[in-house]
């Protein structure tokens, strides 16, 4: 479940169900706290979407009875923004950063580093060299650490 607050009186909760042929997003549109109305929006694969629940919650906006035009409007200016949940990457990075301090000797801290990353990102995409094994401890270091770099810097 994911909460966006909008503004002070308007935010959307979502959350996803898994269905027989897929899953879908839900979306309900909450007015100074109370349920108000739901959209739903269901994938038999995955969604092209800037973020997760934005296609949903830009259905909810369109078909909307409750808003204001004015506020529609604002909804779906806000809803077409970057609303990615950064959190993970930063996380990752800072886990991953730790090995300086916990480990000892420059292959070890190398190796943490590289076990937290694949750990944290390796279903998100992470592909490590095909020659990593390969690589000198000080080249390994200086890659793990522009990674790390911009996993903190992401969302910025």
């Amino acid at each position: 479940m994911r909460i966006f607050k909008i503004n002070e009186k308007i935010e959307v909760v979502c959350d996803w169900q898994k269905t027989r042929y897929g899953f879908r997003h839900l979306a309900h549109l909450m007015l100074d706290g109370k349920e108000i109305e739901y959209a739903k929006v269901c994938y038999y694969n995955r969604t092209w979407e800037c973020y997760e629940y934005q296609t949903v919650m830009l259905r909810l906006f369109e078909k909307s009875t409750a808003l204001s035009e004015e506020d529609k409007k604002l909804c779906k200016v806000w809803a077409n923004g970057d609303h990615t949940d950064w959190t993970p990457f930063k996380t990752v990075s800072a886990i991953a950063k730790m090995g300086d301090i916990l480990c000892q000797g420059q292959k070890e801290k190398n190796d943490w580093k590289a076990r937290m990353i694949k750990a944290g990102l390796g279903d998100k995409g992470l592909i490590m060299p095909e020659d990593w094994d390969s690589l000198d401890e000080d080249t390994k270091e200086s890659r793990l650490n522009m990674v790390l770099e911009q996993l903190s810097k992401v969302g910025k």
